[in-house]
């Protein structure tokens, strides 16, 4: 049987792969992308899944469990899944297939019927240099690749949560340390509740909790770096990275005891999850996440657990170390930050102070009432800041909610001191700033070109565009007015002054009046300019780039392709002499030798590079069956042919010379004088409409000068005067039509 073009882009990329994009591994990033063969049309190459079936859960039961505890005030963890006891081993469990290349590749697959969503511990995660762990479901969502390096080379690792009711593990083991894997997983989690707003729409916490990004949260950006998400294996809680008195950056971690479970070595942590806008929220980046820690103490008496992740957050986290006050002078006014529900980052003031107040038997700071947002199951852990932004304190539990915000309890920074003190250093007072703080300016005037859409990748036989742009305001204040440039690469500037009122946060679409294109490669730049008749104070997003081909004269040819019996091995493309890919095809289907497939391409002047793909590498032929390619036009003329009888590519080039190009224009439509010139010759457009690219050569075809010309103009200047005296020809062309002329230098 065949093997797709999909295994050995695995083999080589993935596996080969990984140490020269990711050289530095200890960093926490978790997943190191690629492709799993299950997911891909290879997946028919595979041995048949074999899966476990898990029992089912009461999710009423649960749900009703979870409201009675968020009435007695617990504020989490907020609990989404039941954890199943699973004894699933590599060894015992699942199917093998061995590739073509001698790699192997195993895959289980786990159903828990009605679950929202599954996640899973490995007890056992040792991995083998090139192996490399996928973790999908029926949609064709992935988690992974995880190798070695994804546990921080520890011996057992988290899984996140994937929605739905099953999902399929797939381990690629190379040819070289057969036998050297093995995985174990000891729990699966059946989600009940969406898991970690995996599924779920956002905003799923009560509608008085205020986005991150919202100006209440302008004077706390640090504070917001500093906080995470927690994901255990069923629940989720909230965080806060410390600064510590050598501000070495160690990775500790303050939460709440209450949130603390068996797996606790296992669980990952999510930074930056905050929304970009203020109203509605919108998702943000799920992917700057560290796996695994070390429980460093715990207390049920302040209800604190303080941790050490296993990997400082990387440099591109861009995360906060947060300052403390382990005093005990209350605070006088007050500010959480915490994911309730498991939802986006939030934030809560209270402008009341702080009062000592009791929980469970635990002495505590007391919120009294929050002045603007509030706290829910999830936010546990979290952190309180007082007036000065030190940490005074974590969530441990109250009754505070977006039906009466009042009454919500702190473990005790100045309590729990003397536990935490070791880790924390007792050299530097009640008191320790922050490490990682970044001064912010407030922008006032930004405006973003923020997408290029109605225009197409190729372009056929179009001679002009009409890009729409979608401009939004970053800024603080309303715009009512911006300056657009835009041209192609290689032609004239175009502006366009828009006015309106555009709230911030907010975006609007602008068509931009029509530019001419150029025949072939054309790169649009559009920058927007003079927010308010202003200076734009973030210009690093006021430009955007889109690069698009205009086959403009346009030709059709055709692409004949005789399929042999191993379809899925067959992809090809058609790309210009630069590189730009035009067009692509593949992977087809098995078993169809002699089938015809028939693509038109839409070309202009150039050179061009077929280049067609067999995965197995004994080309379109023989054993597998007759196959063959042509490529021509619409006369029947040739510029491409195979019999297939290739290895792993065949690559074919040709290229196009005056494709339906009319000559429209004649010395009296376009003149050049003088001419004879000693060097600089005038050229009257003012009959042609366009932009009309021009190329000079000299009398061995050797290109000296080539550029392009704005139609139209009376006046366009050539200057020659560099070169050697001598005859030249000058060729112009436009979508309209070409026009030639022999220029004399002479001096």
């Amino acid at each position: 049987m065949a093997l797709t073009t999909t295994l050995r882009q695995f083999s080589s990329l993935i596996i080969a792969g990984i140490a020269a994009l990711f050289p530095d591994l200890s960093q926490a990033q978790i997943a190191f992308g690629g492709e799993p063969i299950g997911i891909t049309p290879g997946a028919a190459m595979l041995a048949p899944l074999r899966s476990v079936l898990l029992p089912e859960v009461d999710h009423a039961a649960l749900l009703a469990e979870d409201d009675a505890n968020t009435l007695s005030g617990v504020k989490g963890p907020y609990r989404f899944g039941f954890q199943h006891a699973v004894d699933l081993d590599i060894a015992t469990h699942g199917s093998w297939s061995t590739l073509r290349n001698g790699d192997r590749v195993w895959r289980m697959g786990i159903t828990c019927p009605g679950a929202l969503g599954i996640n899973f511990i490995f007890s056992e995660f040792a991995l083998p240099e090139g192996g490399v762990v996928f973790v999908y479901n029926e949609l064709g969502q992935q988690l992974g690749g995880f190798t070695s390096a994804s546990s921080g080379h520890r011996s057992s690792m988290g899984v996140s949560p994937l929605p739905g009711e099953h999902i399929t593990i797939e381990y690629h083991e190379p040819l070289a340390h057969t036998g050297e894997g093995r995985l174990h997983i000891s729990k699966v989690t059946h989600g009940y509740r969406d898991p970690a707003g995996v599924m779920r729409d956002l905003g799923d916490s009560g509608d008085c909790n205020i986005n991150v990004i919202c100006p209440e949260g302008d004077d706390w950006r640090d504070q917001i770096r500093a906080t995470a998400l927690v994901i255990t294996p069923t629940g989720t809680c909230t965080g806060t990275l410390l600064n510590n008195c050598a501000e070495d950056g160690t990775p500790y971690f303050l939460t709440a005891n209450h949130c603390l479970d068996a797996d606790v070595a296992n669980w990952t942590f999510r930074f930056n999850w905050d929304s970009p806008v203020c109203d509605p929220t919108e998702n943000g980046p799920m992917d700057q996440t560290v796996s695994g820690c070390e429980l460093l103490v715990n207390s049920a008496g302040t209800d604190l657990a303080f941790l050490r992740l296993n990997t400082a957050p990387p440099e591109e986290y861009n995360a906060f170390y947060s300052g403390w006050d382990h005093s005990d002078v209350a605070a006088t006014s007050m500010t959480g930050i915490h994911h309730p529900r498991g939802d986006i980052k939030k934030i809560s003031h209270s402008d009341g102070p702080a009062v000592v107040g009791t929980f469970s038997g635990a002495d505590c700071w007391n919120v009294q009432v929050w002045s603007a947002g509030t706290t829910e199951p999830g936010s546990s852990g979290s952190g309180l800041w007082n007036q000065n932004k030190h940490l005074v304190g974590q969530l441990f539990g109250g009754a505070a909610n977006c039906a009466n915000s009042v009454d919500d309890y702190y473990g005790r920074l100045t309590i729990s001191w003397p536990l935490v003190e070791e880790w924390l250093g007792a050299t530097c007072g009640d008191t320790l700033g922050g490490l990682g703080g970044t001064i912010i300016a407030p922008i006032v005037f930004d405006g973003a070109v923020t997408s290029i859409t109605n225009v197409a990748a190729l372009n056929c036989g179009v001679d002009s565009i009409s890009p729409n742009i979608t401009y939004k305001n970053n800024g603080t204040v309303v715009l009512t007015s911006a300056v657009f440039t835009y041209w192609i690469e290689g032609g004239p500037n175009f502006t366009y002054p828009w006015t309106g009122s555009l709230d911030t946060t907010q975006t609007v679409n602008i068509f931009l009046p029509a530019i001419p294109l150029i025949p072939g490669e054309n790169l649009l730049h559009v920058v927007c300019g003079a927010p308010n008749g202003g200076q734009d104070q973030a210009t690093a997003n006021d430009t955007l780039d889109y690069a698009f081909n205009a086959s403009l004269p346009s030709a059709i040819i055709s692409l004949i392709l005789t399929l042999d019996n191993y379809g899925e091995d067959i992809l090809w493309d058609l790309s210009t002499e630069s590189g730009t890919e035009l067009y692509s095809g593949g992977p087809y289907v098995n078993n169809h030798n002699g089938q015809v497939d028939s693509i038109p391409f839409c070309l202009t002047n150039g050179c061009y590079v077929f280049t067609i793909h067999d995965a197995f590498g004994n080309g379109l032929c023989c054993d597998d069956g007759e196959g063959s390619y042509v490529i021509r036009d619409l006369t029947g003329e040739v510029y491409a042919e195979s019999d297939g009888q290739y290895e792993d590519l065949n690559v074919d080039q040709f290229c196009f010379v005056d494709v339906n190009v009319p000559d429209l224009f004649t010395a009296e439509t376009i003149r050049v004088v003088p001419n004879p010139s000693t060097g600089t010759f005038t050229l009257d457009l003012s009959g042609v409409e366009g932009i009309v690219r021009y190329q000079v050569t000299d009398m061995v075809g050797r290109t000296v000068r080539e550029g392009s010309f704005v139609g139209g103009n009376a006046r366009a200047s050539l200057d020659l005067g560099s070169e050697s005296t001598g005859v030249y020809h000058l060729a112009l062309t436009s979508g309209k039509g070409r026009f030639v002329q022999r220029v004399v230098v002479e001096r």
